[in-house]
């Protein structure tokens, strides 16, 4: 079995990675007025020839910026169009770690008008990383799900006069989506990844109660997320490949959900229009495989077998046998393998050093080819 000649490769990775010490610094001084954004690009864009020198000589085709030129994972694009705020959180949060709970109460975004988008968001992002990749690579651009401006929130903090129906708030939201997608498309980006974290949470029974205080029935949810989620891909080039990732929360080795896919995996994986999901399966708290038994012919799960959560490095011999246990459910020929979740979801937050970060992408490349063969 060879080599997949399209995204998402056999050997791929989720796309944010861990910042130099000068790229975070830079943020935090901009961030205290002390630099300007035009000095804070400069040294971002600096610093991504070599993350992107580092994923080709490691032997990834689908390379990214590393998300070096954002603060965070959602918000540098949420937060630019018009009319998405942020707002103090009435929900605390319950962040996992391997030592125990704890309880926070990050904000989240309303929605205080109509939406807009104002401008192109990482379309220059795009066009700035195409420059720097060789010809073999794919360039792969994220964003962040559409539902990340419903789920904490909410139909409270969608303005009502504004959107005096949620459907009419859904259609906007699909909408500003399609504008950025078109000119990411128009700038030649043919491989996007939507980073999803709310349809993992519908896999948790308290996040699927908290779905409950907020007046949502959490199938019913599940349905309108998809009918989003399709409506924002609807209308891509049939030659460019969108695939999901899905997150049950990730910072600094914590995460937020458990539960393994059962409750989502019939909408997710046929019939939500999307080529290919990454998947963490690095713990027990996402569940076993059999979920997998709804994937559709022609998509591809992207297996999450190592853990961003600490640095200590898998087994190469147990990542072999849980693919071989994934391809019981599904056949090897739609399966691939990832790190479990981004290394770096903001500046901070990181659980490991960047050479550890560098042994898990060595390892996701190795035991891809004697797997799937170079």
């Amino acid at each position: 079995m060879s080599e997949r000649s399209k995204p998402p490769f056999r050997a791929d990775q989720v796309g944010s990675l861990i910042r130099p010490d000068n790229v975070r610094q830079a943020r935090k001084d901009f961030e205290a007025n002390k630099i300007s954004e035009s000095e804070l690009k400069k040294i971002q864009q600096a610093a991504i020839p070599g993350v992107v020198k580092l994923q080709e000589e490691i032997g990834f085709k689908g390379v990214t910026d590393g998300e070096y030129n954002r603060g965070g994972w959602q918000r540098d694009f949420l937060l630019s169009f018009k009319n998405v705020s942020l707002m103090p959180s009435k929900v605390p949060v319950r962040f996992h770690r391997a030592d125990g709970v704890s309880l926070q109460q990050p904000p989240t975004m309303q929605i205080t008008g109509k939406l807009e988008r104002v401008r192109p968001i990482f379309v220059e992002d795009f066009k700035f990383l195409k420059t720097v990749i060789s010809p073999q690579s794919t360039p792969k651009i994220t964003i962040p799900s559409p539902t990340l401006l419903h789920f904490r929130g909410g139909r409270d903090a969608i303005d009502k006069t504004a959107y005096p129906t949620i459907e009419e708030f859904y259609a906007d939201l699909a909408r500003v989506y399609r504008e950025e997608i078109a000119d990411l498309a128009a700038a030649g980006c043919r491989y996007l990844q939507i980073d999803e974290t709310n349809l993992a949470y519908l896999c948790d029974p308290a996040l699927r109660d908290h779905a409950r205080s907020l007046g949502e029935d959490p199938d019913q949810l599940l349905r309108t997320y998809a009918k989003l989620l399709n409506d924002v891909v609807a209308g891509k080039p049939d030659d460019m490949v969108v695939c999901m990732h899905l997150c049950r929360g990730n910072y600094g080795g914590a995460w937020v959900a458990e539960g393994g896919y059962e409750p989502v995996a019939e909408v997710l994986l046929s019939q939500i229009n999307m080529d290919g999901y990454f998947l963490e399966y690095d713990s027990d708290r996402a569940g076993g495989f059999d979920p997998l038994r709804f994937l559709s012919k022609g998509k591809t799960v992207v297996l999450g077998l190592i853990t961003t959560k600490n640095g200590a490095l898998e087994s190469k011999d147990v990542i072999k046998r849980r693919i071989e246990e994934a391809s019981k459910v599904v056949p090897l020929d739609q399966l691939a393998l990832s790190p479990q979740c981004g290394f770096s979801s903001g500046i901070e937050g990181m659980a490991m050093t960047i050479d550890e970060q560098i042994a898990k992408l060595k390892l996701v490349v190795e035991t891809a080819r004697e797997v799937w063969g170079a």
